[in-house]
C-alpha cells in the first residue's frame, strides 16, 4: 500500500461569511468546522500523515503533535506549502470548508482513484448551466449530462502533483486535479455524496447544521 499524506486547507478568510474569524474555524455542531474533517481523517488508518494549512494563531485548537504549514497568497501556494511538509507517495487535498465529507467517500476515492494517480470526488450537476458573455447574454446551453460538480478530497500521486505544479507556473487554478490536466494526465471522477457541501455563505453553515 502506498503511503498517503493528507493536506487539510484551512486558510480561507471569513469575508463572505461576514465574520472576522477564518471561516473554517467558525462553530458547527458544537465544535470548530475544521475539526469535523480533521477528526475523520485522523481516525482513518489508511492516512499516514496530516498537514494542516492554517494561520499560526489558529493552530492551538489541534492536538499536540499536529503538523502545520502556513497559508500562501493563493490556493496553489497553500497546497504547495502543505506538500513541502509531507512525505507520502499519494497526496490527498481537502478543503476544510467541506466539513461533511464521509469516511465512505474517502475510501471510495482511494479505491477507485489510486490506480489513475489523479482523481477527485464529484457529482453530476442537477441544474441547467448556460454560458454567457461579458454582457450576461446567453451564448449557449451546456450539455449537463457530461458536467460534474467537483468536491474534495482530491487525489494526486506526488510525481503527478510535482510535474503539474511546475507546468502550471502560477496559473489561477481553482482545484487540484487541474494540475494533472495541465500535463495531459487522466483524471478519474469518483461519484461522491451530495452532502459534501462547501461552506461559503452563512446560509451554507445553516444547511450544514441540519444535513444528515
Amino acid at each position: 500500500m502506498k503511503t498517503i499524506s493528507l493536506i487539510l486547507l484551512a486558510g480561507g478568510s471569513g469575508t463572505r461569511m461576514n465574520s472576522d474569524v477564518p471561516k473554517t474555524f467558525l462553530p458547527l455542531r458544537g465544535k470548530p468546522m475544521i475539526l469535523h474533517s480533521f477528526d475523520l481523517f485522523i481516525s482513518m488508518k489508511e492516512i499516514n500523515e496530516i498537514v494542516v494549512v492554517c494561520p499560526k494563531e489558529c493552530q492551538s485548537i489541534f492536538p499536540e503533535g499536529t503538523l502545520f504549514a502556513l497559508p500562501g497568497e493563493k490556493r496553489q501556494d497553500s497546497v504547495q506549502n502543505g506538500a513541502l511538509k509531507t512525505s507520502g507517495e499519494i497526496l490527498l487535498i481537502h478543503d476544510g470548508a467541506r466539513p461533511l465529507v464521509t469516511r465512505e467517500d474517502v475510501l471510495k476515492l482511494l479505491e477507485e482513484g489510486m490506480s489513475t494517480k489523479a482523481a477527485a470526488l464529484g457529482s453530476p450537476i442537477k441544474n441547467t448551466i448556460k454560458q454567457v458573455n461579458d454582457n450576461k447574454h446567453v451564448e449557449k446551453t451546456l450539455d449537463r449530462t457530461v458536467l460534474y460538480e467537483m468536491y474534495t478530497p482530491q487525489l494526486l500521486a506526488r510525481e503527478v502533483y510535482e510535474k503539474g505544479h511546475q507546468a502550471a507556473k502560477g496559473a489561477p487554478l481553482t482545484d487540484d486535479v487541474a494540475l494533472a490536466e495541465r500535463i495531459g494526465h487522466p483524471v478519474k471522477i469518483v461519484v461522491g455524496c451530495a452532502s459534501n457541501i462547501k461552506i461559503t455563505y452563512p446560509i451554507d453553515l445553516k444547511l450544514a447544521e441540519i444535513v444528515e
